[in-house]
C-alpha cells in the first residue's frame, strides 16, 4: 500500500474516537475563547514532554507526574488560555488539583487520568470561579467537530491557528494523525512557550510510542527558536488509540509523526511576534546530526542573522559568526554558504555575488501573507561528514519590541 502521508481535514480530531471543543469561559479579558478540551478513547496512551525550566509551572509537574505514574494511560487534557498560573506559590498546584478534579468527576474519570496545561501570563493564578462553572458546558460541547474552536481557544498572542491533520494506509488500513499548536513568543529549542497536541488511531505500546515522540520532538519543537527566551508551561502531548500497528510499519509511522511535528513547529516559527517571514538553517558535513543541529540552531537563534534578514541584508558574515560560536569545532577553509540559489561563500573565502538579487531574493521572501510556505533559506557547509540539521525561525522586527514592551499593560 502507499504509505505517503496526505494533507486532510479536522485537525486534532482527524484520528477516530478523540473529541475536543473550546468555549469562552470568562478567563480573558477580551472575551475570546479561552478554555479547550480534548478527550481521547478508553484504550488511548499518551506521552508528553515538557519545559526543562526551574521555574515551570505546576501543571507541568502535575501533568508529568500523571504520565510517569500512569505509564502514559490518561484521557484528557484540559487547556486554558489567559492565565498561565506560573509561580504563583502553593495556589498553583491546587488550582490544578482543582481543575482537573472537577473535569473528572464530570466525565467518569480518576482524577490523574485528566492532565492540565496552562497558557498566559506568568504570575496570574487561573480564573477558578469561571473555570469551575465553565466545566459542564465544555463537557457537553464535545465533539469530532470541534477541533477549530479547540485550536483557537489556546491561542494567546498568535495571529492565527496551527492545525495539521495527515492520512497514510498503513498495513492495508487507514491511519490518521492529528494535531494542534500554540506559540508566538518566547520560543527557543529545548521547548519554549509552547503547548501542542498530536492524536493519532494506532495501538503501539508505550515505550516505542515515547520513543518515537521524543526523537520526532528533537527536530521540530526543539529545532525552532523565535526569540532566545523560554517559558514556563511549555509542553507536548502525544495521544494514541486504536488498533495495533505491526512493528514492520513503525518507521512509516514516525515518518507521518515528524511531518505533522515539524508542520506545526515552522507555523510557530512563521507566527513569531512581530515577524514577516520564515527562516530555515540547514547545517550538512558535521560529524553527526547533533553537531549540525546545534549550529543551525545556534545561527537560527541570532539576533543579527534575524536583523538583517527582516532588511533583507545578505550579511553573510553574521551567519559564519554564529556558526563559529555554536561550539561544535570545524575548518573555516572548508566552509560553503549559500542564501537560496545565490553561492556567498566557498572554500572558506568570499565570493562575488549579485547582492541586489540577493537582496529582492529576501524580500521576496517576505510577502504580506506570511503563513504561505515562503521561506528564507540559508545552507552551510562545514565539511565532508554525514550530518544534517534543520532548524527554523523568523525575522526579528521593531513590532516584537511593540508587542512585549507593554504585555501585561
Amino acid at each position: 500500500m502507499d504509505s505517503s502521508w496526505a494533507s486532510s481535514s479536522l485537525g486534532i480530531t482527524m484520528p477516530k474516537g478523540f473529541l475536543a471543543t473550546g468555549i469562552r469561559a470568562g478567563l480573558k479579558a477580551s472575551g475570546k475563547p479561552d478554555l479547550a478540551l480534548l478527550l481521547a478513547p478508553e484504550d488511548a496512551i499518551c506521552s508528553g514532554t515538557f519545559t526543562r525550566s526551574v521555574s515551570r509551572a505546576a501543571c507541568v509537574d502535575l501533568s508529568a507526574a500523571r504520565l510517569q505514574e500512569r505509564a502514559g494511560k490518561v484521557r484528557a487534557v484540559l487547556i486554558n488560555s489567559g492565565q498561565a498560573n506560573a509561580c504563583t506559590g502553593d495556589l498553583g498546584l491546587i488550582d490544578s488539583q482543582r481543575a482537573t478534579e472537577a473535569l473528572a468527576d464530570r466525565l467518569g474519570l480518576l482524577s490523574e487520568e485528566v492532565l492540565i496545561c496552562s497558557t498566559g501570563i506568568i504570575g496570574e493564578p487561573i480564573d477558578m470561579q469561571n473555570l469551575l462553572k465553565s466545566i459542564d458546558p465544555l463537557v457537553v460541547s464535545l465533539s469530532r467537530q470541534g477541533g477549530d474552536a479547540a485550536a483557537t481557544a489556546i491561542l494567546t498572542t498568535d495571529l492565527v491557528e496551527k492545525q495539521v491533520s495527515l492520512e497514510a494506509d498503513l498495513g492495508g488500513r487507514r491511519v490518521c494523525i492529528g494535531g494542534m499548536a500554540k506559540g508566538s513568543g518566547m520560543i527557543h529549542p529545548e521547548m519554549a512557550t509552547m503547548l501542542a497536541f498530536l492524536t493519532c488511531d494506532v495501538g503501539v505500546s508505550f515505550d516505542k510510542w515515547e520513543a518515537m515522540v521524543k526523537r520526532v520532538v528533537a527536530n521540530s519543537f526543539n529545532a525552532i527558536t523565535v526569540d532566545g527566551d523560554t517559558s514556563t508551561n511549555d509542553s507536548f502531548l502525544a495521544f494514541a488509540a486504536g488498533d495495533p500497528l505491526e512493528d514492520a510499519y513503525l518507521d512509516d509511522l514516525e515518518v507521518g509523526l515528524r511531518k505533522a511535528t515539524q508542520h506545526l513547529a515552522k507555523a510557530i516559527a512563521r507566527d513569531g511576534e512581530g515577524a514577516t517571514c520564515l527562516l530555515e538553517i540547514k547545517v550538512i558535513g558535521t560529524s553527526s546530526d547533533n553537531e549540525a543541529q546545534q549550529i543551525a540552531r545556534t545561527i537560527c537563534s541570532s539576533s543579527l542573522v534575524k536583523t538583517a534578514v527582516h532588511g533583507h541584508d545578505p550579511n553573510w558574515g553574521r551567519i559564519i559568526a554564529a556558526a563559529g560560536r555554536a561550539g561544535i569545532p570545524f575548518c573555516l577553509e572548508s566552509v560553503e554558504l549559500l542564501l537560496g540559489p545565490y553561492k556567498l561563500m566557498a572554500a572558506g573565502k568570499p565570493l562575488k555575488f549579485d547582492r541586489e538579487a540577493a537582496s529582492n531574493y529576501i524580500k521576496k521572501c517576505k510577502i504580506s501573507d506570511k503563513f504561505f510556505n515562503n521561506k528564507v533559506d540559508f545552507c552551510l557547509k562545514v565539511g565532508d561528514g554525514s550530518g544534517l540539521g534543520i532548524a527554523w525561525g523568523c525575522d526579528l522586527s521593531d513590532q516584537y519590541i511593540r508587542i512585549n514592551a507593554d504585555y501585561t499593560t
